[in-house]
């Protein structure tokens, strides 16, 4: 086989988490290169919800103030059960910075703030494997040729190639019973929506709504997985045909907005996750290997806390990363990274992550499974014992990966 090009360090995808990470790394004066599968860098889904934490996170990245002005603030949340002769609500409170973003907006602002030529399109990678001489790590491409780096960081997701170096094998991946779909419903003329995020729920359809400006909403309906899921995923149409028969009996409103909803941004996706003691039992490094993201850590959206997790992992690798390759007495003068630095930095960021990361994906993962068996008070009400067992219901959000 060929080989490639070597490379210092080099990250594993470029979604939110690969961006974000070599954004931080950046942001040090530490050079990666990213490397992407699909032609372009893509955004999949249609938005992310940002909390307090995330914005926080964003903001030492230096791209929050940039993307605060495409996103409205949300100042409160309301339940509605459509389940009784009359719907019943019950106010929620949201912490105190909670926006919508579009994915595409968050990826692109990233990407933009990079150095020219930083990301790599087609370049699929396969498998990682360590030198028997240097240890470092060679990367095993699609197209037959082999890159030799000093260090990898798998960023590439749910289904991640790196992942199973740590025996985290896309076959121990496991599924709720529920599946969501996304998507946005642009309002040409404005939509006469508050600035809230309201959750309705009939059965087992839960629909939620927030929007992200004066013109766009973002919507996502969860529901009970079932047989036609499989075969019509990648067709939109049919996607908002089977949406619609699912949200028979809520109010007409929410049925217009997703008979009007946008084809191009509709998504129908299985939810996946791993179990939160995987976190608890795994060093997450092998030699100068790591993951980072949902390829440590893929939980449900029920905390709406992966996408900011993911930026906290970049935040915190870069900064742990730069502690050992700067020295303590001038910290803009960079030296070549050493397999005992990297080595050392990744120890230190697994080790500020891990329990953090459990947390998060335990909550999501107890939340989930409640979610896919009770009645809709039920939920509710679980929810609200969560955030009690939680001590605060916005722990999650308060929490700060610190100064990059």
């Amino acid at each position: 086989m060929d080989t490639d090009v070597d490379a210092e360090i080099v990250i594993v995808g470029a979604g939110i988490c690969g961006l974000a990470t070599a954004l931080a790394l950046h942001r040090k004066r530490i050079k990666s290169v990213v490397l992407e599968r699909s032609e372009t860098v893509r955004a999949t889904g249609a938005a992310i919800i940002v909390q307090a934490n995330g914005w926080r996170a964003l903001d030492e990245l230096g791209i929050g103030s940039t993307l605060r002005e495409t996103a409205i603030q949300i100042h409160r949340g309301r339940f509605i059960s459509l389940n009784e002769v009359e719907p019943m609500e019950f106010p929620f409170g949201v912490n105190k910075e909670f926006r919508c973003l579009k994915r595409t907006d968050l990826v692109k602002v990233m990407a933009d703030n990079l150095p020219t030529g930083t990301i790599r399109t087609n370049c699929q990678v396969l498998s990682v494997e360590l030198d028997p001489v240097t240890k470092f790590p060679h990367l095993m491409l699609s197209n037959g040729s082999v890159l030799r780096a000093k260090v990898v960081i798998g960023c590439d997701g749910v289904n991640s190639a790196i992942a199973s170096m740590f025996g985290l094998h896309r076959t121990t991946l496991r599924l709720f019973s529920t599946s969501v779909a996304r998507g946005f419903t642009n309002y040409p003329n404005g939509h006469k929506f508050s600035s809230e995020f309201v959750m309705m729920s009939k059965g087992q359809v839960q629909l939620g709504r927030l929007p992200v400006t004066d013109k766009l909403v973002y919507w996502f309906v969860t529901r009970l997985r079932t047989s036609k899921d499989s075969k019509i995923w990648k067709d939109p149409v049919l996607i908002r045909q089977s949406l619609m028969e699912s949200m028979k009996g809520f109010p007409a409103e929410a049925m217009e907005m997703m008979r009007n909803s946008k084809l191009s941004f509709l998504h129908l996706t299985e939810l996946k996750y791993r179990p939160p003691w995987d976190l608890l039992f795994n060093n997450f490094r092998k030699g100068t290997v790591t993951i980072a993201g949902d390829a440590m850590h893929p939980t449900g959206p029920f905390v709406a806390q992966g996408g900011s997790a993911s930026i906290e992992d970049a935040i915190v690798l870069a900064r742990c990363l730069a502690q050992k390759m700067f020295d303590d007495k001038n910290k803009t003068e960079e030296t070549t990274i050493n397999s005992a630095m990297a080595e050392e930095a990744f120890d230190q960021y697994v080790k500020e992550r891990k329990m953090r990361n459990f947390w998060l994906s335990f909550h999501s993962f107890l939340v989930g499974k409640k979610l896919d068996t009770t009645s809709s008070i039920i939920r509710f009400i679980i929810l609200a014992i969560m955030s009690t067992l939680f001590r605060d219901p916005d722990w999650h959000s308060r929490y700060h990966c610190g100064n990059l």
